[in-house]
């Protein structure tokens, strides 16, 4: 019995053993002619492999690229298409990186974080700030929905200003609008408190019987 780890390496696991064995025969073919007919017929069988790709764009320049990946670039045919560049196709993608700023004050949000630019850069007077009490009215609502705990306006006051460095500023007088409290947690701790019970209550059941 042969294992698949005593086997060559598949490189495109969706095409299977026999097309890598078909393309790694046209390989070691030594007339091109005969070669070319092969590697024809190896391409109209990858194409029959893929029906729905069928309606993609350059399907056939894509069952080519396959092609010669799974020849591992050695491939000597007449290709309608150029051959793809081994370094971009392998290429490692560049590293991500989350932003780490303002970690503190994420569960406000990119879009906050927008409006508090924008309102930095307005002149000073009524539209300033009438809208720097529009911010603060949603901090206070996003607040909410990432903490059910009830946030104090002066909590919001002092976010705002920090995450505008200083620029806006509200009278600590000043009332925000009443946010309903966070209904989820509530509801969620509901039930989970009747699933304790249910257990519980199930376990008093089958120990009683038990006895």
């Amino acid at each position: 019995m042969e294992y698949n780890s005593q086997r060559g390496f598949l490189r495109l696991k969706e095409y299977g053993r026999h097309i890598q064995n078909l393309v790694e025969y046209a390989i070691s073919i030594p007339e091109k002619e005969k070669r070319q007919d092969v590697i024809d017929h190896v391409i109209h069988i990858m194409g029959n492999l893929n029906p729905h790709l069928k309606n993609v764009e350059d399907f056939k320049h894509l069952l080519w690229d396959h092609l010669h990946i799974m020849a591992d670039f050695k491939l000597d045919v007449d290709s309608p298409y150029p051959l793809p560049d081994k370094d971009v196709l392998f290429a490692k993608p560049e590293q991500f990186y989350y932003p780490i700023k303002n970690r503190k004050y994420r569960h406000y949000g990119k879009n906050i974080l927008s409006m508090i630019e924008k309102a930095s850069e307005m002149e000073d007077g009524e539209t300033k700030s009438a809208f720097t009490k529009c911010i603060a009215n949603y901090m206070k609502i996003v607040h909410n929905n990432w903490n059910s705990d009830t946030v104090t306006d002066e909590t919001i006051i002092n976010d705002l200003a920090i995450l505008s460095k200083q620029k806006l500023h509200l009278d600590e007088n000043i009332i925000l609008n009443k946010v309903a409290p966070n209904k989820k947690k509530y509801v969620n701790s509901n039930r989970n408190n009747r699933s304790k019970n249910k257990n519980y209550s199930n376990k008093r059941k089958n120990y009683t019987r038990s006895k």
